[in-house]
């Protein structure tokens, strides 16, 4: 039982890091639909790095660099040059799925080392939980320390809640001085970074070889698991882990022989992520104001 747990928290934390960030660039009011192309960015920076460094903890390095820069062309086009945001991140995730398998094609069928495991003095050793929450790898426990942060930087300090009123609001958080373009910029940036981190997981953590398209769609489902925790962080933690364990359940099933096709199967995250958006759609429509009221539009300066 141990260690199905620890397959599905292992399967769980790219999607919590990337949800993470997208969060926080959703709550400036930036929608960002290139998170599947950053992660895929992250995976390859950090399978190079490591490969050519050869320390794992560079990859991590890596692989933030990488969605940052790819936040950051992002960035350019929908904040500066106020192009659409749904397109560019569709195109983003075109050119990133094109680029990363461009730049993947010399590292196939070479493998990197694994992520260590840190173990916490005395908590790992308490029985039951200490081997599942107390003996995890450095982005595990960067992921949890996120969502605390986050939580934290939104509902109780002067950024966050600025933050939230350019979300809300852009036109009048712009009328009392606050400068737009730079926060949106900051908080794009600081989500193509734990998109970065989430791709980076999955070649440092779990598959330690590069193959042309390995997120397997997990930036979309990050971009769902925001609208799924209604933009609230600890609801990103519970929607990480039954991702994940519906992940990991077209596995179990194949390998135990369910009386399922095996498309069924692989097709149940995304089942499951148009169900569970269908269910909350309704809510959405007679509550708006979970969500950002400028999320999705560009800033324009008239002053």
């Amino acid at each position: 039982m141990d260690a199905l747990i620890l397959t599905i928290i292992a399967t769980s934390i790219p999607l919590l890091l990337a949800a993470s960030g997208e969060l926080i660039a959703e709550k400036s009011g930036v929608l960002n639909l290139g998170v599947e192309g950053m992660m895929l960015s992250g995976a390859v920076g950090a399978f190079g790095a490591v490969l050519w460094l050869g320390n794992p903890y560079f990859g991590i390095i890596a692989g933030a660099i990488s969605g940052i820069l790819m936040a950051s062309v992002f960035s350019i086009f929908t904040i500066n040059l106020m192009t659409n945001q749904v397109a560019t991140g569709l195109g983003l995730t075109i050119f990133a799925t094109g680029f990363s398998g461009l730049a993947g094609a010399p590292l196939v069928g070479k493998t990197i080392p694994y992520l260590p495991k840190i173990e916490i003095y005395l908590l790992s050793d308490i029985p039951l939980i200490g081997n599942i929450f107390f003996k995890q790898d450095l982005l595990a426990y960067i992921s949890i320390l996120l969502i605390i942060l986050i939580t934290i930087f939104l509902n109780s300090t002067k950024p966050g809640i600025v933050l939230r009123a350019v979300g809300d609001n852009h036109n009048n958080a712009h009328s009392i001085g606050y400068p737009i373009k730079k926060i949106r910029w900051l908080a794009t940036c600081f989500g193509g970074m734990c998109a970065g981190l989430g791709g980076a997981y999955i070649p440092l953590i779990l598959t330690p070889h590069w193959s042309e398209g390995m997120t397997s769609g997990r930036g979309w489902i990050a971009i769902a698991l925001v609208v799924f925790a209604s933009w609230i962080p600890w609801r990103i933690i519970v929607g990480a882990l039954l991702f994940g364990g519906i992940t990991i359940a077209q596995f179990v099933g194949q390998t135990r022989g369910w009386p399922i096709p095996s498309q069924i199967l692989s097709m149940m995250p995304y089942i499951a992520t148009i169900i569970a958006l269908t269910m909350i759609s309704g809510r959405f429509s007679k509550n708006k104001s979970i969500v950002p009221a400028s999320l999705g539009k560009p800033f324009v300066d008239v002053t």
